[in-house]
């Protein structure tokens, strides 16, 4: 499915195959020992099954060869385990019982593990946050210098959105933590509501509320839905970090390792491979998000349709997601952080990311906003044009002069009076559980 440089072992055993039928095998155990709760299934024929339960790969694979389908291959091979008793495993049930509920149960372990990786970056995040908390660096709009901010302020703002992913994620697994055991059309023909009831509860799940055959696939698109928006998130730190060490910015770089090689042709190379690769990803998991919205219109009560894309897409959105959240954890933990190259990016353009505040402050001594729009423009024009600073442009317009004082116009170029309100924002993001 994935080459072996995508997969982490903890995300990597909960997809395999071994795992699928592990699944199977664990509901089917549940619904016999509900069934026997129930008196529907022999309490001496539940327990055989729970005790000699197994299965064999090569077998199943054998059999299906004949019988053309996964669940009644896997059946037979549990069955051979179990030996008389196995005449009750999958009594009452469809496929899509077992398939689905099963299903439910590695969602719900994958859907934990990601929000733990969610909860670890978030604290890399915030401690650097906090250290570059005053790391002045230039803002950018369109690619070009608005105003002061802080280096800290970029990655607060990170944190915050990776908290609304946290929630969206979680609620997502919410979302598809349901069983169903109500039959081929969810009337419960064959076993009653209780015997469901019991499964789920016994597999941490909840009953859906009312299913066909099988459980609504629109749980399973808001769940990759999420994950896709968490790639985003991802994707819009390592397009930032990429930006910020391009060569004739340098204000960030990816960490590079000992022994590291960025070019097979130049020596001098530092590429941010890795944020590339979290990019590139990325990709792949958003597009998952299209057959998992398809997957919702299914014919009548059910069809298989959805079945072989989602044995596809969904694992892979799984393991890539857990993948490029490890990467791009360990890109933030050690990234460099070039304080001087930010402070003399800032100073590249001779003061005028504090044009804003020279507008404001003739504004504010009566001039219309247009008239003292055009005189700050126009000193701001010369200094594109001819050099210098954009104290010295506005010191030579005697209409600027005339009414803002040398010390009015001193701290409009005054760094802490731009950042004077950065604590407040940390304070708002940083509040108990605050991502809003």
């Amino acid at each position: 499915m994935l080459t072996d440089r995508y997969v982490r072992p903890e995300m990597g055993a909960i997809w395999t195959d071994e795992a699928l039928f592990a699944s199977w095998m664990e509901v089917e155990v549940a619904a016999a020992e509900a069934m026997a709760a129930e008196g529907i299934v022999p309490a001496d024929a539940a327990a055989a099954i729970r005790e000699r339960a197994g299965f064999d790969i090569a077998r199943i694979h054998e059999i299906e060869k004949t019988v053309q389908h996964d669940v009644v291959a896997f059946t037979q091979s549990m069955a051979e385990h179990v030996g008389a008793e196995g005449r009750w495993i999958h009594f009452g049930l469809t496929s899509s019982d077992v398939v689905d509920t099963a299903l439910a149960t590695r969602l719900v372990r994958s859907a934990d593990l990601i929000l733990r990786r969610v909860e670890g970056i978030r604290d890399v995040v915030k401690r650097r946050a906090e250290e570059h908390r005053r790391t002045v660096m230039v803002g950018r709009t369109h690619g070009v210098h608005a105003e002061p901010m802080t280096f800290g302020m970029k990655l607060a703002l990170w944190w915050a959105e990776m908290g609304r992913n946290h929630r969206r994620l979680a609620a997502a697994r919410e979302a598809v933590r349901v069983g169903k055991l109500s039959g081929a059309v969810g009337t419960f023909a064959h076993l009653p509501p209780s015997v469901e009831k019991r499964v789920c509860d016994a597999l941490g799940l909840r009953p859906a509320a009312i299913s066909t055959q099988v459980v609504q696939r629109d749980r399973h698109a808001e769940l990759a839905a999420a994950l896709a928006i968490l790639a985003g998130t991802l994707e819009k730190i390592a397009t930032e970090i990429r930006n910020l060490q391009r060569t004739e910015i340098r204000e960030l770089e990816e960490p590079f390792g000992r022994g590291q090689k960025g070019s097979s042709a130049m020596p001098h190379k530092r590429n941010p491979v890795g944020c590339e690769q979290v990019c590139g990803l990325a990709r792949i998991i958003r597009a998952n998000t299209l057959p998992a919205i398809e997957n919702i219109a299914l014919w009548n009560e059910r069809d298989i349709s959805h079945s072989s894309a989602e044995r596809m897409a969904i694992p892979q959105s799984f393991l890539l997601a857990d993948h490029i959240l490890l990467r791009m954890t360990r890109i933030l933990d050690g990234l460099v952080v070039r304080a001087d190259s930010m402070l003399a990016n800032l100073n590249r353009m001779n003061g005028m990311v504090f044009s804003g505040q020279v507008l404001l402050d003739l504004a504010a001594k009566g001039i219309s906003r247009e008239d003292a729009y055009k005189m700050v423009q126009g000193a701001a024009m010369r200094l594109w044009e001819s050099g210098g600073t954009l104290r010295e442009r506005l010191d030579e317009d005697e209409g600027i002069t005339s009414r803002l004082s040398r010390e009015e116009l001193d701290a409009a170029f005054d760094l802490d009076v731009q950042l004077r309100h950065l604590d407040v924002v940390f304070e708002r993001v940083f509040a108990e559980g605050n991502s809003a």
